[in-house]
């Protein structure tokens, strides 16, 4: 007999005694498996929303995947036929053995210092973390961009998690005239702050003189925000103290250069000009001294 027919008709020998039970360990173990996979995702996530800072939720989700997928790949073995006991047995050691890897030796691994859904910026990217794998990072950019940046590159530069505080503190930096009253304006800029409602209490609103500068008084109001609106409330919260200014007659500094004629003097006929010539600076937003609260 040909070895190849004979090969096909043990093999249809065998699905024919051993079929049904072949096909439901088959079903018990994808079923099995994406019921695992959805229970540890929705685990992560509630974890993450319950404990945001605690450092165990990576590791205790992935031991109770493990036991969840032994679970699964045991029963499957025991419906196609095999002895409880020994498939029980031997599936204890693997997954006790996997928990003690990951318990043991996760601490000695590098990891990232960030999680899917964060915003960060490594290197010259900032962006939002989309996905985590063993070899590479995926960051979308706020313009669309994606870019898969690799583990290694980002474990030897600079990050900037901004997602892992719950807070950020909002800079509102305007210049005014020197003709303008101070006291005013510092008032009218914490009111803008104060009357907003997702400005925090506790540091409350703080309204500085950063610098005077050729043709301007600097002032820098600091106050902060949760993160999830740090960038709309910084943006509105300029907008509204431009129009708070305006409405209450504060007049903005801008780049000037004043001529002073002196006709007396100098050659007959002619007078002399002289210049107040500003600084280049002038005009420019101060760099505020970042030990500022």
């Amino acid at each position: 007999m040909n070895p190849e027919l004979s090969r096909l008709q043990q093999i249809g020998d065998a699905l024919a005694l051993h079929g049904r039970e072949m096909m439901i360990a088959l079903a018990i173990l994808i079923l099995g498996l994406l019921a695992a996979r959805w229970i540890d995702r929705e685990l992560r996530r509630l974890l993450q929303r319950a404990l945001p800072k605690a450092g165990y939720i990576t590791a205790t989700c992935n031991v109770f995947y493990i036991l969840m997928v032994t679970f699964v790949v045991a029963v499957a073995a025991v419906e196609f036929g095999a002895k409880p006991a020994n498939i029980f047995r031997l599936l204890t050691i693997i997954a006790l053995v996997a928990v003690g890897l990951i318990l043991f030796l996760r601490p000695l691994f590098p990891s990232m210092p960030f999680k899917a859904g964060n915003t960060v910026k490594a290197g010259d990217l900032l962006g939002k973390v989309e996905a985590i794998t063993f070899l590479n990072t995926r960051l979308r950019t706020f313009d669309g961009k994606t870019f898969f940046v690799p583990n290694r590159q980002i474990l030897n530069d600079i990050v900037i998690n901004y997602h892992f505080t719950q807070t950020r503190r909002v800079k509102v930096d305007v210049s005014i005239r020197y003709d303008q009253d101070l006291l005013k304006a510092k008032r009218v800029l914490e009111a803008v702050m104060t009357e907003d409602a997702r400005v925090k209490t506790k540091p409350g609103p703080m309204v500085y003189v950063l610098n005077l500068a050729a043709s301007a008084v600097e002032l820098g109001g600091r106050c902060w925000v949760d993160n999830k609106d740090y960038w709309v409330a910084r943006c509105e919260l300029l907008e509204k103290a431009k129009l708070r200014f305006d409405q209450e007659g504060i007049r903005f500094a801008f780049p000037q250069l004043d001529l002073h004629l002196n006709p007396g003097e100098g050659v007959e006929g002619q007078g002399i000009c002289s210049a107040a010539v500003p600084n280049k600076e002038a005009g420019r937003q101060a760099e505020p001294d970042e030990t500022i609260a």
